[in-house]
């Protein structure tokens, strides 16, 4: 059995494969201040509810965009699961070109992304992950990474807004039924899911216009994908494991490099 981990600055996603099957996939807070050992001890008790032991696990690799965290997750690797996970960084091989200004500058979940969307549904390709930040990634018609966007997060904007203002309540991130909202929970909602439902409708037209290739397929991950994905039909494709699936490639690619 493999472990992936995607760590990202608000949440850590882990995922268990056997072979090619995904038997397991949770997320925890991302913790900055926690032990490597608080983290082997919670996820151990995880293994153990799913029947999971320790020594299942052979291998594992880590995506980080968090690097206080990268020693803390790798020690409790080699010290819980007595391995040494490979870790997504410079010389680990991913057969994406990434044709940008700085390729060291480009988040190891965007690279990810890229390869995992790659190889799941062909290119040219745009992929917008609905994590901390929303980013955008476009692939061209060569299959390499010419660059994208990067705007504020669903989350993050919703906090700013509630953390500025001093009576806005904190609401849940799910569509109201109509753009005019009754109340001002149902405001809310409607400016965060609507307004960027139009955010992102207008980002993929301009995107789209700049390739001048409107047959570009749109694939969408992270935690609100299903969300924004419900309001607008620039959005051919939602995949929600895209990340993980991603990581489970690269570790095969490598270790079969190996």
């Amino acid at each position: 059995m493999i472990i992936c981990l995607d760590v990202g600055n608000t949440n850590i996603k882990y995922a268990v494969y056997d072979g090619d099957k995904l038997i397991l996939s949770f997320r925890i807070a991302t913790e900055h201040k926690k032990t490597s050992d608080e983290y082997g001890g919670q996820l151990i008790s995880i293994l153990e509810n799913r029947n999971i032991h320790a020594d299942d696990i052979t291998g594992g690799i880590i995506s980080s965009v968090v690097p206080p965290l990268d020693y803390t997750l790798e020690n409790m690797c080699r010290t819980y699961l007595n391995i040494k996970p490979l870790l997504l960084a410079p010389g680990l091989k991913t057969g994406m070109n990434l044709r940008v200004d700085n390729a060291k500058e480009v988040g190891a979940d965007r690279v990810v992304n890229n390869v995992a969307a790659v190889r799941k549904y062909g290119y040219p390709l745009i992929i917008i992950d609905f994590g901390t930040a929303t980013t955008f990634n476009v692939i061209d018609c060569k299959g390499e990474f010419i660059g994208g966007v990067i705007a504020p997060g669903i989350k993050g904007s919703l906090d700013s807004l509630v953390n500025g203002t001093a009576k806005l309540p904190r609401v849940e991130i799910e569509r109201p039924l109509k753009v005019i909202g009754k109340n001002t929970v149902t405001n809310m909602q409607s400016g965060i899911v609507y307004g960027f439902s139009g955010l992102v409708a207008y980002i993929v037209r301009k995107i789209k216009q700049e390739l001048k290739d409107d047959s570009v397929k749109t694939v969408a991950t992270g935690g609100f994908s299903e969300v924004i994905a419900s309001e607008i039909s620039s959005i051919d494709y939602v995949d929600k494991l895209l990340t993980l699936d991603g990581l489970k490639y690269l570790y095969d690619l490598n270790s079969a490099e190996a």
